[in-house]
């Protein structure tokens, strides 16, 4: 079985909790036998700045110079798409679409890090979900899910049940409620990623997991896969797996993407 050809969600140093520079990150795709990917780094923070998760503003323009430069160095050995990953902050979209706007990408990557200002994934505070209501944390990651879908902002939807990420489960069925975000997704035109972090974090699960994936299949949802690589090492990993999820839940073809479109489909082998 083929893996895929493409990684949409790489990194690099500029978001400092990222390390190696570019081109290793495109001398190991080549490696894995990717042929195209795209650099999605995190952007600024638009509620307020945090240097140590994202990138800052002054930095946007050093970032885009920085991928065209390695885009140039690959040509003719790697397809590198420009892309970006962008945190859905409720009440800052008309910030967010400024920054999303000021370059043309070729993709955008929504993700939800933040329920109000907690950042439920963040290591150094993985204790303050002693306090939480687990049900209702995952009720509030889709609806936010499903906003930020709704906004017109993102390409894609980055890890989207990344509240597992720490091994917290929800203690009921919550499939209606990935059914609501998936028929969001449908609406809105957002692709779902297979992100194969989660093998490498507690959860030791790929995001999303099965059964959630075949909702977003069933609903219509085009496909991208991602490895959210923040070491060269870590492109295209557990990719091999990441086909086999696809194809058992029912994909048959996943996208990729130009200028904020979809510019063909991979069929699954």
């Amino acid at each position: 079985m083929k893996k895929p050809i493409s990684d949409y969600h790489i990194h690099t140093p500029l978001c400092n909790h990222a390390s190696g520079e570019p081109a290793e990150y495109c001398e190991q795709a080549i490696k894995m036998g990717l042929e195209e990917i795209g650099f999605s780094d995190h952007a600024p923070l638009v509620a307020y700045e945090d240097p140590n998760v994202t990138m800052q503003h002054d930095q946007l323009p050093d970032y885009y110079k920085m991928m065209e430069m390695v885009k140039n160095e690959f040509n003719d050995r790697l397809r590198i798409k420009i892309g970006i990953e962008a945190d859905f902050i409720p009440g800052y979209e008309a910030r967010t679409k400024k920054i999303l706007d000021d370059y043309p990408y070729d993709f955008v990557i929504g993700s939800v890090h933040f329920i109000d200002d907690w950042a439920f994934d963040n290591p150094d505070i993985v204790q303050s979900w002693s306090d939480k209501d687990v049900d209702q944390v995952y009720i509030n990651y889709y609806e936010m899910l499903r906003q930020s879908a709704a906004t017109g902002l993102f390409n894609i939807m980055g890890h989207v049940d990344l509240v597992k990420k720490f091994k917290h489960r929800p203690g009921r069925d919550l499939s209606d409620e990935i059914e609501k975000t998936a028929k969001v997704f449908k609406d809105s035109g957002v692709a779902v990623e297979i992100n194969t972090a989660g093998l490498r974090k507690p959860a030791q699960e790929m995001y999303p997991a099965a059964r959630d994936l075949a909702i977003y299949c069933v609903a219509g949802v085009p496909l991208t896969f991602g490895s959210d690589a923040h070491t060269p090492d870590e492109v295209g990993k557990d990719f091999d797996k990441a086909i086999e999820l696809a194809r058992s839940v029912g994909y048959t073809e996943y996208a990729l993407f130009k200028q904020r479109e979809i510019e063909r489909v991979v069929k699954i082998d």
